[in-house]
């Protein structure tokens, strides 16, 4: 897995939401955003 750098520009990406909707990172430039991480766990 890549690692993003602190204080640097998150690289653009596109997914897709529950609905099959396509979402880019950069839809969402010049807003405030809320960035939600999920923990894998530990195996």
């Amino acid at each position: 897995m890549s690692s993003i750098k602190i204080n640097k520009e998150a690289p653009n990406f596109e997914i897709e939401d529950f609905k099959g909707n396509k979402i880019k990172l950069s839809n969402f430039k010049e807003k405030k955003n809320v960035l939600i991480v999920f923990n894998r766990g530990f195996i």
